[in-house]
């Protein structure tokens, strides 16, 4: 199976296509629904589990453990194949959502969320990968704008949906939703993926992934448990620092030894990689910061359900659009971009001071605004930084810097999950007593939850509601020198020119969302070749034109198909299997093979076909006028800018994407 992978992608027809993308789309909204889902239910998760102090880390262990599980996955899918692995990854992810909807206590919750995560990567990155296995090249930027379009769309629905199903059934049903439906994932996708094994068998950083998971988690760990649980000067933070500094420091020696590094430590010679990196850590820090206390806020403070307050998040989430598509827009024009990123950084600042100023007595109109303003600032440093990144990548580093970016905003949303928890915490324990002994309550449990609290009269209420108003100000407040600094930042992004295609690409919304991707440059290559592709009319008859064979685009295009067969499956090609994959009855197309074999390019063995040597030498012709027509269109990407100069790997993957690219420009060319 891995030979025959090695050829070729499979071969499917577009309903077959569609199936297959429909899963993947299924499996990819459940991945992404759990990074926003909870963020309403949490406060009444905490009433009902209580540890307040470790509210943060219901989000922060899911996405830990997605960072890590993207590293890995889309290289086991090389290994064993992306179906078993998006099929084991969507296993993981339900076993991980049932046993977060029994949870009875915040440890099993927050572990249980770490098994989700750890499902939810392996789901993203394979999808990624599927799409590219199944879908053609012109058409794969529409397909992966959709899977972007899914990442958008959650941000809107999780905290609806987590919302609703804690008003009117219950907060677990935030997870308990997702059981149905990924065995309805499972079930499909055993019946319609196709099996792909590919050829390739990667190194997989074993060391790399565990050293910096170790650092991660324990800066994490520690800036959670600092002044909380422990003093900042206790043995057991200070021991955490000094543990996790030490594994980035393995980490970092590693990286510089391994044979495929996940993260190579060369990507940080670039000023654009580095500054880019750090700016999405902050867009990261910022967002998943503000998601996550928002609710906290509109609930407790605000008196808000579960529900509405997923309702008044959209502001933000509608900011984030406006300005994800203008900037894309602009940037694809003009291929100006920095004047994005420092805008975005100033915007998020005001935003969240904006944030930090609201109390019990804020009307919705004004909140409104300081969280549209927000998600406008975000949206603004979020979809140019993946592209420029990518724009500047050699070919060797394409996949690895992508993914790269997409790596620091996840850290970045685990840390400012955890840090702003750690203040809210912090701040929290210091002014709820107090609040509590004024408001004359006795049982601490009448305002451990949102609801409970507001059913409070208001002269027991509003002590604890300013308590709550005050700690949550802390939170936004101390976030204000993040998106500061990320302003500093934003000055030193280098201005370069940006790459034709890459300044088509930015105009889409799906890289803005920043999606976890496979770190294969030759898939990232696919991507760029897709989207030369999708931004013109079919190159088939100017590249058969330069091919100098002399035959017209039908004789091309049955070539190409008896070639496609032999390449994708390495078996005899019959004529009814060309007829099976562009859906034609058996024995339409007797004449036009005749034809082919009359004018000496076929020959006929009983039922299959064959090439002549004549036939054998245009195919090649014409393959050779795409690879070299391919060579042009990405020349700023390959090392040796010359078809003659590449190397033997790098040759040996342009002549695999231009042979695909071949078979199905013809294909469309002739059928349109």
């Amino acid at each position: 199976m891995a030979e025959v992978a090695e050829r070729g992608a499979p071969v499917l027809t577009r309903a077959r296509m569609n199936v297959v993308f429909g899963t993947v789309m299924l499996g990819m909204l459940l991945a992404a629904l759990d990074q926003t889902i909870v963020s309403t239910a949490l406060p009444t998760v905490v009433g009902d589990l209580g540890g307040a102090g470790h509210m943060s880390w219901v989000v922060t262990s899911y996405l830990l453990a997605e960072t890590v599980s993207t590293v890995i996955a889309g290289k086991f899918g090389d290994l064993f194949g992306r179906k078993r692995v998006f099929q084991v990854s969507v296993l993981l992810f339900v076993v991980g959502s049932f046993f977060c909807g029994l949870a009875e206590s915040m440890g099993m919750l927050i572990a249980m969320r770490a098994v989700q995560g750890l499902g939810g990567g392996g789901i993203t990155v394979t999808a990624m990968a599927l799409i590219g296995d199944v879908i053609p090249l012109r058409d794969r930027g529409r397909y992966q704008g959709a899977l972007g379009a899914v990442f958008g769309v959650t941000t809107v629905v999780g905290p609806l949906l987590g919302g609703y199903f804690t008003d009117s059934l219950s907060w677990r049903w935030a997870f308990y939703v997702n059981v149905p439906v990924a065995i309805v994932v499972i079930v499909a996708a055993a019946r319609t993926i196709p099996g792909v094994v590919s050829g390739l068998r990667p190194r997989i950083d074993y060391l790399g992934v565990l050293f910096v998971a170790l650092g991660a988690s324990g800066l994490t760990l520690a800036t959670s448990w600092g002044g909380t649980q422990y003093p900042w000067g206790s043995a057991t933070i200070v021991g955490l620092y000094a543990a996790s500094v030490a594994a980035l420091v393995v980490f970092v020696a590693v990286e510089l030894r391994a044979a495929e590094p996940i993260l190579p430590m060369r990507l940080f010679r670039s000023p654009v990689f580095s500054i880019a990196s750090l700016l999405s850590f902050i867009v990261g820090f910022a967002m998943l910061g503000a998601l996550t206390f928002l609710p906290s806020y509109l609930q407790y403070v605000g008196g808000a359900s579960a529900t509405m307050s997923g309702v008044r998040t959209l502001p933000m989430v509608l900011g984030l659009l406006i300005t994800a598509l203008a900037s894309g827009n602009v940037v694809g024009r003009t291929g100006r971009y920095k004047p994005f990123p420092i805008a975005g950084t100033a915007v998020m600042a005001v935003g969240l001071y904006l944030l930090s100023t609201m109390d019990e007595n804020t009307s919705v109109a004004v909140q409104s605004v300081a969280m549209f303003v927000l998600g406008a600032g975000i949206g603004l440093v979020m979809q140019v930084l993946t592209i420029v990144v990518q724009n500047s990548a050699e070919y060797r580093d394409l996949g690895s810097a992508t993914s790269g970016v997409t790596f620091f905003r996840t850290l970045g949303s685990s840390f400012g999950a955890s840090i702003m928890g750690t203040f809210f915490a912090s701040r929290l324990d210091d002014v709820l007593p107090a609040a509590i002994a004024r408001s004359g309550i006795t049982d601490p449990a009448a305002v451990a939850s949102p609801l409970a609290l507001h059913r409070l009269p208001e002269a027991q209420r509003l002590p604890v509601v300013q308590a709550y108003a005050e700690s949550l100000h802390t939170v936004f407040l101390y976030a204000v020198p993040v998106a500061l600094v990320g302003l500093l930042v934003a000055f030193l992004l280098p201005q370069v020119e940006m790459r034709g295609v890459a300044k088509e690409a930015v105009r889409g919304a799906g890289e803005g969302f920043g999606m976890p991707d496979c770190q294969d440059a030759d898939a990232q290559l696919e991507t760029v070749v897709g989207r030369v592709l999708g931004g013109r009319r079919s190159a088939a008859p100017e590249v058969l034109a330069r091919s100098g064979v002399g035959v017209d685009l039908a004789t091309a295009w049955g070539l190409g198909a008896v070639f496609l067969h032999g390449w994708t499956t390495g078996e005899p090609v019959r004529q009814q299997d060309v007829e099976d994959r562009v859906g034609l009855p058996h024995g339409v197309l007797t004449s036009f093979f005749d034809g082919l074999v009359d004018a000496g390019h076929l020959r006929r063995d009983g039922a299959v076909l064959g090439f002549t040597a004549e036939g054998r030498a245009v195919t090649d012709a014409i393959t050779a006028a795409w690879r070299d027509w391919l060579v042009e269109q990405v020349r700023e990407w390959l090392p040796g800018r010359d078809r003659a100069e590449l190397a033997p790997k790098v040759r040996a993957v342009v002549e695999r994407i231009a042979r695909r690219a071949m078979i199905e420009e013809q294909d469309r060319a002739l059928t349109r």
